[in-house]
């Protein structure tokens, strides 16, 4: 995540006025079509965000994302079609930090309704080492949040974390539709009590786990593994799609797995798996996947967020020893 593709600001004003000419043209963009159904607008960034949009939403929203699935979130470039969608939109949710195209692109807009779920909660610092041999530092509030920043801003592979992501994308919905609150609030209360039940789920779980550290391509798991005590050792950092790991670090991680015992060297569904094989055949170890679910497609175990969570869990407990 270090390297980010950026948007200047006028080519993203030359993208808007190019996107609305398109958009009356043409009434077929996602922000048009809610208006003429009478359903709220709301344009999600990636999928962790359009699945919150759509839980909390319900029936009295069109969601559209800006991520296609299948497609790496972080190296988003939006076309001049989906810029004016988002200035369209009746809200947008979205999570700063993960797609630098995307926080211009809202800043730019002028939709009043925004919901940056990092703004919910609070983010860490994490390396390419999280939890027991060494915690990620805290930081609160709306300031400085973001990859770029050196805070990690996958909060929503912590199911207590998305739930408080959850409480507030519910607040904004409820504000831009005003008529539709009580049915927002009761759709937001019904999947904060979901996420309760999947944290108590990983709790009882992981409780008999015979290791605590596991191995990961990227250091996508950090808040999961500081929830439940575990240690995410990442091959690379924040960044899915490094692949300048250096030699010391792939030979601690050969002397992690053996002092460690692990078994097993995760990889993702959205990227190369190369260099979790690599190293899984140098520490005669297998490979499985836990999914970072930044999409879903034909390759994710289950067809929506707490499905694809369900499958990391047991993924998890037969890497750890907890089965």
């Amino acid at each position: 995540m270090n390297v980010r593709r950026r948007i200047s600001t006028a080519a993203l004003a030359g993208s808007a006025v190019l996107g609305l000419l398109a958009v009356s043209a043409c009434s077929a963009t996602s922000g048009a079509a809610g208006k003429e159904d009478g359903k709220l607008a709301v344009t999600a960034s990636f999928y962790p965000m359009q699945y919150l949009a759509e839980e909390i939403g319900g029936e009295h929203v069109s969601v559209t994302s800006l991520t296609a699935p299948g497609t790496e979130p972080h190296d988003l470039e939006l076309s001049p079609k989906q810029t004016a969608q988002l200035g369209e939109s009746d809200a947008v949710v979205y999570l700063k930090g993960v797609q630098p195209a995307v926080d211009e692109a809202v800043k730019q807009s002028g939709v009043k309704h925004t919901a940056d779920a990092a703004s919910f909660t609070t983010l860490e610092s994490h390396g390419a080492e999280v939890g027991g041999h060494g915690h990620g530092h805290e930081e609160h509030g709306h300031e400085g949040h973001g990859d770029e920043s050196g805070l990690d801003p996958h909060i929503w592979l912590d199911p207590v974390k998305y739930a408080e992501a959850a409480k507030g994308v519910g607040k904004t919905l409820a504000a831009a539709d005003p008529k539709h609150k009580a049915d927002y609030e009761k759709n937001t209360a019904a999947l904060v009590k979901q996420l309760d039940k999947l944290n108590q789920e990983y709790k009882d779980g992981l409780k008999n786990r015979k290791s605590d550290t596991f191995i990961t391509t990227h250091a996508a798991f950090g808040y999961l593994a500081e929830r439940y005590g575990l240690t995410e050792e990442a091959i690379s950092g924040l960044d899915p799609e490094a692949t300048d790991v250096s030699g010391s670090r792939v030979k601690e991680l050969q002397g992690l797995a053996k002092e460690h015992d692990v078994h097993t060297v995760f990889f993702e569904t959205l990227t190369s798996p190369d260099m979790a094989k690599t190293l899984a055949k140098d520490v005669h170890a297998k490979t499985d996947v836990l999914d970072p679910i930044e999409g879903i497609t034909k390759k994710s175990r289950g067809d929506d967020y707490l499905a694809v969570m369900e499958s990391n869990l047991k993924a998890l407990q037969k890497a750890l020893g907890a089965e």
